[in-house]
């Protein structure tokens, strides 16, 4: 009798269905728009031989992000990008089989799936239909993690800042409140990091992936009250960050660095808000969601049939139906201004095609791979 080596792994990790990634998910095309990744990328030099073990912490990276934040260097951890952030405060805080943490989807997918590779349960408390929290709902939660994404993905809503006030009131003794500001960079105004001083159970999730066009470097960072932070550092690898990533990570944290990245966002912003304006005015596009991060949500006709469309053009964005509480949406982010202009003459062709009913075939180009999105 022949055992597969696969039923060996925990029974766990066997019913965990892996978060299907842009890059997993979809491959191919010439125009990536399905992973909101800064398109407006800058160059970076490296220097040095790289013989040596690095830093777990690297001094530099970790004051210039503080001094980038507005916070103290003990309350800065960097990691391989924020999901490594959210893992280890799973691993820290909850206890396999009997802790819980709490969502609000439709959200990030990683949250859920890191909780479930831990033996941690996962609670889902929906957004309200105006994307707001169901405080009243949330407040009920047992949980020693809740999980607040804002600006949100995919939806990109601002989650109301006296919301979050009044969850971190609610939890003080109870749990850490996570708010993931992956993408705070584009409304900044809306960042909750001055109230660290007041909530020492509030826990930031920062990352370099998107304003700062690093999202192949893999750097994130945790923000909170420096017994949080320490609780991270014992779990966390011996050398989670490689040298070449801190050089380049403080190069992009330098005030040229800022300034780059700040120009960039506001180019960003400027072309979501053309966009924003030309998809509402297309046949077949019932709704485009307000958005405060580098992508645009709207719901079409068919997601499927529009994600298929552009990609046999080349291009690709995400379909993010099966994310709760959405039905036949798409998610769009913002690329460089040809990329926009191309994806807005290809949408223009797609969705005047179907209303005269003569949809081209949009079979995917074989060099292309779908595979079916989780989440």
């Amino acid at each position: 009798m022949t055992t597969k080596i696969s039923s060996l792994a925990r029974a766990s990790v066997q019913a965990i269905e892996p978060y299907a990634s842009a890059r997993r998910s979809m491959s191919g095309g010439a125009i990536w728009l399905n992973a909101n990744e800064n398109a407006l990328a800058p160059s970076y030099q490296l220097e040095g031989s790289f013989n040596r073990y690095p830093s777990c912490q690297p001094a530099a990276l970790v004051q210039a992000y503080a001094d980038y934040a507005g916070v103290q260097p003990e309350q800065v951890l960097v990691s391989r990008g924020a999901d490594e952030g959210i893992e280890l405060l799973i691993r820290s805080f909850c206890e396999p089989v009997e802790d819980r943490i709490a969502i609000c989807p439709p959200t990030y997918g990683m949250y859920a799936i890191s909780a479930q590779s831990n033996q941690v349960e996962t609670v889902s408390v929906p957004l309200l239909p105006d994307f707001t929290l169901d405080t009243e709902a949330l407040m009920q939660c047992s949980a020693k993690l809740v999980f607040i994404c804002s600006p949100n993905n995919p939806t990109g809503d601002l989650i109301p800042r006296q919301q979050i006030i009044e969850v971190l009131e609610h939890f003080q003794g109870k749990a850490l409140v996570v708010v993931d500001e992956a993408y705070i960079e584009f409304a900044m105004q809306a960042s909750v990091v001055d109230l660290l001083a007041q909530y020492p159970h509030l826990v930031i999730l920062r990352t370099l992936s998107k304003a700062f066009a690093l999202a192949g470097l893999r750097c994130g960072f945790t923000l909170a009250a420096p017994e949080v932070i320490q609780a991270l550092k014992q779990m966390i690898a011996p050398y989670p960050i490689a040298e070449p990533v801190a050089q380049v990570a403080v190069q992009a944290l330098s005030q040229q660095g800022i300034t780059r990245m700040q120009q960039s966002v506001a180019t960003i912003n400027e072309l979501r808000a053309a966009f924003s304006q030309f998809v509402a005015g297309q046949p077949g596009v019932s709704s485009v969601w307000p958005s405060n991060a580098n992508y645009v949500l709207l719901q079409v006709d068919d997601a499927a049939a529009c994600v298929s469309a552009l990609q046999a053009e080349g291009i690709l964005i995400r379909n993010q139906s099966a994310q709760r509480g959405l039905s036949e949406v798409v998610r769009v982010s913002i690329g460089s201004p040809e990329e926009m202009q191309a994806v807005q003459q290809a949408m223009q062709r797609y969705f005047s095609s179907c209303t005269t009913g003569t949809a081209a075939d949009s079979t995917p180009d074989q060099s292309m791979q779908v595979q079916e999105e989780n989440t």
